[in-house]
């Protein structure tokens, strides 16, 4: 595997520097011409630099966000959540729920000139599935389909294992996108360092630790069904920066340096809504809820009492209220916002500091040292907690030092642990975590299966597993096995809802807000992102003149 360095993201950024960068000076006002076709347009992300390009191998989101620049799906999924068409123009699916039948576009090539066609979809398929890939996300979206058949070049016949309501979710997914057979050829190392689709543009450059660039591919002809143009993009050139730090980002956006940054802090967000020189726009990712998960496989969350007395008293309802001004939702459910069968119980979640002395009490926690940590049988109440510095913004951070600073009030001993991407990864894996903050983005309510069903503590072939509450619920378990396998909307919503519920009723969960993916722009127009993982997308994007 291609490996590059990962930057590590600042744990605070200046606000003053902030504050700067949201005033432009006259000289870097907005623009005073039209938008124009052509140049090029600079995106500056705070996300982590990926490992590779492909996102096959692995499955994170920075992989997400710039492979929809050159991979696209079978399908998408617009504003309201229906499937289109994308690359599949049409499918059908038989009466068991076991086969499924695409009918591909016709005529259509990847950038390598290889043809679009059912063989492709099979070695994608074949790609995913295959251990030596060491795909995660992608692997278990797939891991129903048992084998592609090729019945013609436009016709690729899925037969799978047991019915999968989700398939359509999961193949309008960046991580299942579809990318050339012959890109795929050349091996792992060539392939994540310059993957091979059907996109809008196409990798030329990746200087890693700085930039990627990629250029227009003028034989478009695959437009998304959120984009407005028919055609080849109207800028000749997109460069990928990645700036770690939000504020060198934000005073790069002021500063007309780059047009589009992601990640920026509350106030940057406050201060765009509030002016008129930079764009924002919210776009939050489906799936899962930021939230912060306890790990019930081993002690001391392996004893629902204790669990029940960690959310009782970590109260992040005032943290979550001042450090972000107001742009962000309190959650009180599994999934997030856009997902229409999403079900959430507050009442569940109510701060009682008593209720968490008495709980830990009734739990033999009832000892304690010096510092007022509590002990039970000689050993500490000690929750080691790493902080993926790539995932979680400065305001996020903060907000969890404030709940380790309210839980210990009750005798817990919250230890937090900043890290990088990649260290972050090995505590997961080591299972050196008795909490953890894991956004998972996926299209639907089947990210329940992924996070909460057993199967999901057994590793993936990259070595990722989902399930990091590690919870093992055989009644859990059959309900999100009988909603996978429900076609029927309306009971598949019944199904997932029972499922939400035992799955808040566990205290292995609290819930905090949305996935938060906020972009900011300046000096271009026609940013847009997808109805499927909330990516943007620069097809229809003018830079102004």
């Amino acid at each position: 595997m291609l490996r590059r360095a990962l930057p590590t993201l600042a744990l605070a950024s200046s606000l003053a520097l902030i504050a700067t960068a949201c005033a432009p000076t006259a000289e870097q006002a907005g623009p005073s011409a039209e938008p124009q076709d052509g140049g090029t347009l600079v995106y500056a992300t705070g996300d982590a630099e990926p490992t590779c390009l492909d996102p096959h191998v692995g499955g994170n989101y920075p992989q997400a966000l710039i492979s929809t620049q050159y991979l696209e799906p079978l399908v998408g999924r617009d504003a309201d959540g229906s499937i289109t068409p994308w690359l599949a123009e049409d499918w059908k699916v038989s009466p068991d729920g076991l086969t499924w039948d695409f009918t591909l576009k016709s005529d259509v090539e990847f950038t390598d000139g290889t043809p679009l066609d059912a063989t492709a979809v099979k070695v994608n398929i074949e790609h995913l599935q295959d251990p030596e890939t060491a795909s995660s996300t992608g692997y278990l979206a797939v891991s129903k389909v048992a084998e592609v058949e090729v019945v013609d070049d436009t016709h690729a016949r899925f037969h799978l294992s047991e019915p999968d309501s989700a398939l359509l979710e999961s193949l309008s997914m960046q991580w299942t996108a579809i990318q050339s057979p012959a890109g795929i050829a050349r091996g792992m190392e060539e392939n994540c360092a310059a993957p091979i689709g059907t996109g809008p543009f196409i990798v030329e450059e990746w200087v890693p630790q700085q930039q990627i660039t990629l250029v227009r591919n003028d034989d478009y002809a695959t437009p998304g069904p959120q984009t407005e143009n028919d055609g080849p993009a109207h800028i000749d050139e997109l460069v990928w920066r990645f700036i770690p730090d939000a504020a060198t980002r934000q005073a790069a956006l002021a500063s007309g340096e780059v047009h589009v940054i992601d990640n920026p802090q509350p106030d940057a967000i406050v201060a765009a809504q509030q002016g008129d020189e930079i764009t924002h726009i919210d776009a939050p990712r489906p799936g899962s809820v930021n939230r912060i998960e306890l790990n019930a496989g081993q002690a001391p969350f392996d004893d629902e009492r204790v669990r029940e007395a960690f959310i009782r008293a970590a109260d992040p309802n005032p943290g979550i209220e001042s450090l972000y001004l107001g742009t962000v939702t309190r959650s009180y459910s599994p999934l997030g916002s856009t997902e229409p069968m999403g079900v959430s119980d507050e009442s569940l979640f109510a701060t009682d500091p008593e209720e968490a002395n008495a709980l830990l009490d009734e739990a033999g926690w009832t000892e304690k040292d010096e510092d007022g940590t509590r002990m039970k049988e000689g050993k500490r109440l000690t929750v080691r907690f790493p902080v993926s510095t790539n995932q979680s913004v400065a305001a996020e951070q903060s907000l969890f030092e404030q709940i380790q600073a309210n839980v210990s009030e009750v005798g817990f001993d919250v230890q937090l642990s900043p890290v990088d991407l990649s260290a972050w990864y090995e505590a997961l894996g080591a299972n050196e975590y008795e909490a953890v903050s894991a956004p998972y983005t996926r299209v639907g309510a089947e990210v329940l299966r992924v996070l909460y069903h057993s199967d999901a503590i057994t590793p993936a072939p990259s070595g990722y597993f989902a399930n990091h509450a590690q919870l093992s619920d055989p009644e859990l378990d059959a309900l999100l096995d009988q909603a996978s396998a429900t076609q029927d909307e309306a009971a598949r919503a019944d199904l997932y809802a029972q499922a939400q519920q035992r799955v808040l009723e566990s205290f292995t969960v609290l819930p905090l807000y949305d996935q938060q993916n906020h972009f900011l722009t300046r000096g271009v127009t026609g940013v847009t992102t997808l109805g499927t993982v909330a990516t943007p997308t620069f097809v229809d994007a003018r830079i102004a003149g």
